[in-house]
């Protein structure tokens, strides 16, 4: 994985040293930009007063210094930054400077170094440096030449940013402020000239770590210790934390209306008719006859049935709406970051479990041939390196060194698990991690039984 290492210079001249030496041992050119205070207008002239531009070498008037960086890197313009003035650059970070649109600073130089993973904090120093008239030079490197680059950038006497602030901090400086006035050319004179007549401190601050890779993935060395004191380095690791919240994932709304149909029933009705009939007849009178032979009148009513309709409500279904719940076990994976520290003795005796991972590489190797180079081509060291280097660094982590395999074994399990998965099963690699953890704690190793 590349990493990003950031020098702040006194001078352009030795930032331009710098990214010439980094070219000629190999860095790619278009992984190193630089930065450079041009308020004095040595190295390009600048844009009209209230506006920004940026373009290659041969659309800006260069001037012969410059013009020597143009050779080098990739993309050479000059802007206007908020709180710094006018400032040449060249390399990846002129995008990210200018952003999305020619001249368009976005973020400013704050900005563009907190994007390449700069801490904000740091990343004001380094702004602050180049508006006193400093030059910045950054290069992306990967693992196994961060320390060459930090080499390179030390040599050319990249000073220490952090006691370069403590020294503005004495003066009263409170932070970056982008909004604050640039820099006159009178002022970036004197400031410079302040360094460059004080040898003493320039040659304490080379001493230091001045060029760095980011803290987010920092290779540390600190060349200050001395006896009586001790410098810490923390091991810091994350912890996934899983909640629950409520997410809405449907339902069911139930509506009741009110619809009609057409019935129909049977019924019997009665209806009454009177009629009226006259007949011929000739008797004697009789006695109901005499009774009747009188003026009267007879009533007979008619009637007739009919239909009544009432109706009568009755529960004939029930619809039920319940609510079931559920509980089911997920399994939620992610990652998480940790540092790690290697404990590597530079000159003198070493102790015993200090020696480098090649000076046991012999040793795992031989063992490889005996307890795995038999079983077919499909076994080699190469596939099983990464299974001892992980055993060798169990014993310089704080959290292992004093313990016991049976102790250690399930912990590292999981470090492994969630670290190199991809190199290879636990349960293949574990007795080459076993190995190499005792071989360099200096134990009796364990052989693996097959």
């Amino acid at each position: 994985m590349a990493k990003t290492i950031v020098g702040l210079f006194d001078t352009f001249n030795e930032a331009q040293n710098a990214v010439q030496d980094l070219v000629e041992k190999g860095f790619a050119r278009d992984t190193i930009s630089i930065a450079a205070n041009n308020a004095t207008g040595e190295y390009t002239q600048s844009p009209p007063s209230g506006e920004e531009w940026s373009g290659t070498a041969t659309g800006a008037a260069t001037g012969a210094t410059i013009g020597g960086i143009g050779g080098l890197l990739v993309g050479l313009g000059a802007l206007v930054i908020p709180g710094i003035g006018p400032v040449v650059a060249a390399g990846p970070l002129i995008a990210a400077l200018t952003g999305a649109g020619i001249g368009a600073v976005a973020g400013g130089l704050i900005g563009a170094l907190t994007d390449i993973g700069v801490p904000e904090e740091e990343a004001g120093y380094y702004a602050e440096g180049v508006r006193r008239g400093g030059t910045l030079v950054t290069i992306n490197a990967e693992d196994g030449r961060v320390d060459e680059a930090i080499d390179i950038l030390e040599d050319h006497n990249a000073v220490d940013v952090e006691q370069r602030a403590s020294s503005w901090k004495q003066s009263g400086w409170t932070g970056y402020n982008p909004t604050a006035q640039p820099y006159t050319p009178t002022e970036i004179t004197l400031e410079r000239e302040q360094y460059r007549t004080l040898p003493s401190t320039r040659a304490t601050e080379a001493a230091a770590p001045s060029a760095r890779p980011m803290p987010s993935q920092q290779t540390r060395r600190d060349s200050s210790v001395t006896g009586g004191k001790e410098t810490t380095l923390p091991v810091i690791e994350e912890e996934m934390q899983v909640g629950k919240r409520t997410v809405s994932g449907g339902g069911v709304r139930v509506y009741s209306r009110m619809t009609e149909k057409p019935v129909e029933e049977q019924v019997q009705l009665r209806t009454e008719h009177v009629s009226v009939e006259r007949r011929p007849v000739n008797r004697p009178l009789s006695g109901a006859d005499r009774d009747a032979f009188k003026e009267g009148t007879i009533e007979m009513a008619e009637t007739s049935e009919e239909a009544v309709v009432s109706k009568l409500a009755r529960v004939v279904e029930e619809v039920v709406v319940r609510k079931d719940a559920q509980e089911r076990t997920e399994t939620v994976r992610d990652t998480v970051r940790r540092t790690d520290v290697e404990v590597e003795k530079l000159g003198g005796e070493q102790g015993q479990g200090t020696n480098g991972f090649g000076a046991y590489d012999a040793e795992f190797r031989q063992n490889f041939m005996r307890t795995y180079g038999t079983k077919g081509n499909t076994y080699t060291y190469e596939k099983y390196q990464p299974a001892y280097r992980y055993g060798y660094e169990l014993t310089n982590d704080a959290r292992y060194s004093r313990k016991e395999w049976s102790a250690l074994e399930s912990e590292a399990r999981r470090d492994w698990e969630m670290r190199y998965a991809g190199q290879g099963a636990w349960e293949d690699i574990k007795d080459a991690v076993r190995y190499a953890w005792e071989s360099v704690r200096g134990r009796e190793p364990r052989r693996a039984s097959l």
